[in-house]
This record gives structure tokens, C-alpha cells and sequence, in this order.
């Protein structure tokens, strides 16, 4: 019997992969070179030959294994998880576009909210709109902010100016010094988001992108701190007080809007305590639209 060429070549998605990991290799390759040592905080050294950065000062930023990186950039023929991913994206600084470009490359989805948020929909928007000046915002269970109008862009400094993958109010409470200096009780804050996180973690048990985020969360010490007191409390109305970078001290009532409950999807709202704070939210929602202090 004969065998022809056509029975004999490899099966055409094998041949894909292949080309993908090649491509994702050459990828991973160019954005390693365009980053100097400076722009990391790492330093230069006298006897560099490498432009950029070098495999293991790529794997050292990321937490993999400098064998392993070495292998992704070979164009091994690996599993690559979407947490190492995600770790990658970020020592490599890449982009919105680049993120997605690299997900893809790889064969897999971006889990993060920022790469694809189709529950946000046009009339959330507008309701959002309608709220101004009260500050109000959209988040899931994980505190990632999905959607925000104009006054709570400006609520503990400039949202706008974070990136879409960073926007998760568990993150910036550990790590945005102007989040941090704007809350008035931040420790008591981040033990009880700790508490509400843990509680909304029972039903998403090894989804991807929660276990990304826990995984950042688990670099600061007091996260891990209050993580392991393995406190939980559900969700509830209070008070919250925020020294505002633009206006001063504003005293607000915290109120979840549910949306899909059984999602942890809510719109947050902050209403103003005293007569006082709905007069500096008033300015904040004009400073935020642009117009002049008076």
C-alpha cells in the first residue's frame, strides 16, 4: 500500500501551535530587549551585552523559574498557566494591546475584567451618569471597578490615570500611595475588604482570576496578615470618611446596589453624610468635568 505525502503530514493545528509558540518566543523576545535594567530598578553593570533586559532578570521580576522562561522563549513545548502570564505582562510592562497579543499568542483568554467586561452594559452607564455628582462605581466580588463615572474617577485621586488591569480596589489599597493617604481609616479599611474577600472567595474556589489577584495580594505584608485571621463579614451600609486630594475631607454613606448577586456584581454609591460634603462633591464632579475652581 501506498502512503501519499497528504497521510503522512502533520495534522494542521499541531502545525498552529507550533507557529504560535515560535511567534510567541519571538514576542517575548522584543519586549524583553526594548526594557532597560533603569527602567526596572535594577542595575546596568559594567560588562552587559544584551539590550534590554537579560532571561533571568525577566524571570527574577516575574517569579518563574529562569529554565522555564528559557524554554517559553526557545519556543518549548510547554504549558504556560495564565498567572504566569499575567506575571509576565506586567515585568514586561506591556500595553493593553500587548496583553491581549500575548493571551492570544499563548492560546489562551484573558481573565482579567479589563480585557473583556460585556455586562457593562450602555443603560449602566447612563445610570452612573444620572448619580453625579455622588460618586458610584460598578464592581464584582474580586473589588476589580469595571465601570466608574466622573466624580469617583476623582474620588481618592485619578482613576483614569491607573491601568484598566490594576483597577481593583484590594490592589490599590495596598499598593497606590494616593489611594492610601486618602482613606482616612486604612487599616480598619483593609482588614474588613480582607474579611469581605475571603467571604466572596467561597464561590469561586480555583477560578483563574481570582487566583491571579490573591496571588499579587499575597506580596504585601499586610494583606497576608490580615488574609490569614481568616475573618469573614458580609456586606453592609457604613459610613466612610476620605480626605480628597482636590476638595478635603468628605464624609459619605457607602451603599451596594446589587446587580447579579449571584456574581458579586454591585454598583457602589456614595452619598454625602452632611451638607458640607454634598457642597465639596458638587466642586469635585465640576473639577472632574473640567471646569475652573472658582
Amino acid at each position: 500500500m501506498t502512503t501519499t505525502a497528504q497521510e503522512t503530514a502533520p495534522p494542521q493545528p499541531a502545525r498552529g501551535a507550533e507557529i504560535r509558540r515560535h511567534e510567541l518566543a519571538a514576542f517575548l523576545r522584543s519586549r524583553r530587549e526594548r526594557i532597560t535594567p533603569e527602567q526596572v530598578g535594577l542595575p546596568r553593570g559594567a560588562r552587559r551585552r544584551t539590550p534590554g533586559l537579560r532571561r533571568e532578570e525577566v524571570a527574577q521580576l516575574s517569579a518563574v523559574g529562569v529554565t522555564w522562561y528559557t524554554w517559553l522563549e526557545q519556543a518549548r513545548d510547554i504549558q504556560v498557566s495564565v498567572q504566569v502570564l499575567d506575571a509576565l505582562a506586567r515585568a514586561l510592562r506591556l500595553d493593553a494591546s500587548e496583553r491581549a497579543h500575548l493571551f492570544q499568542l499563548a492560546g489562551t483568554t484573558d481573565p482579567t475584567p479589563a480585557a473583556n467586561c460585556p455586562s457593562i452594559t450602555p443603560a449602566l452607564r447612563e445610570m452612573l451618569t444620572r448619580l453625579e455628582p455622588i460618586p458610584a462605581c460598578i464592581q464584582n466580588s474580586r473589588y476589580d471597578i469595571l465601570a466608574y463615572n466622573r466624580t469617583y474617577g476623582r474620588l481618592l485621586g485619578d482613576l483614569d490615570t491607573v491601568p484598566p488591569e490594576d483597577r481593583n480596589c484590594m490592589l490599590l489599597v495596598h499598593t497606590h500611595k494616593e489611594w492610601q493617604e486618602a482613606i482616612v481609616h486604612l487599616e480598619e479599611t483593609q482588614r474588613l475588604m480582607a474579611a469581605r474577600l475571603r467571604a466572596a472567595l467561597a464561590g469561586h474556589l480555583g477560578e483563574p482570576a481570582w487566583k491571579m489577584l490573591l496571588k499579587r495580594l499575597e506580596e504585601f505584608p499586610a494583606f497576608r496578615k490580615n488574609w490569614q485571621r481568616y475573618e469573614v463579614v458580609a456586606t453592609r451600609s457604613r459610613i466612610k470618611e476620605f480626605r480628597n486630594p482636590y476638595v478635603g475631607l468628605l464624609t459619605l454613606e457607602h451603599t451596594d446596589l446589587w446587580l447579579a448577586p449571584e456574581s458579586g456584581a454591585r454598583m457602589v454609591t456614595y452619598s454625602p453624610w452632611d451638607e458640607e460634603t454634598r457642597e465639596r462633591l458638587e466642586r469635585l464632579y465640576a473639577l472632574a468635568c473640567g471646569v475652573p475652581a472658582r
